[in-house]
């Protein structure tokens, strides 16, 4: 099961981000198809926000047909985000988790780890567009 979190930081409205936050467990792997999503009310307890928030997010991502509701059950995944590539997600991982704790020992701290590689990725998209 997913586990939602806010970044009030980020710019980005709550129901946004935990539409973003589905989006992103589908492309990973995380959630599959035949999933229950939290319930509303777990969503609210733990985030401590309006269910309306998250009635929209259920919403939106029953919009772009990836989740239906059952009354009375829940809320299910109906469609994957994973593609092909899902298999070198771990190696990749590995390599990233170790390059993560290079740059800790450098002394950076997270939002400058954050910086950096949103820096660098912004940059090698955009040379191979």
């Amino acid at each position: 099961m997913i586990d939602f979190h806010l970044d009030l930081r980020s710019g980005v409205s709550p129901y946004q981000q935990l539409v973003q936050q589905v989006q992103r467990a589908l492309r990973l792997g995380l959630l599959s198809v035949g999933d229950q999503l939290p319930t509303v009310k777990e969503v609210v307890s733990k985030l401590a926000i309006n269910p309306n928030t998250v009635l929209k997010a259920y919403r939106e991502l029953e919009h772009l047909g990836l989740v239906t509701p059952r009354p009375g059950v829940g809320t299910f995944v109906t469609q994957s985000l994973a593609g092909e590539s899902l298999a070198a997600h771990e190696p990749l991982r590995v390599e990233l988790r170790a390059w993560l704790a290079k740059a800790r020992a450098a002394g950076l701290d997270a939002d400058s780890i954050e910086a950096l590689f949103m820096t660098t990725f912004r940059e090698a998209t955009e040379v191979t567009r």
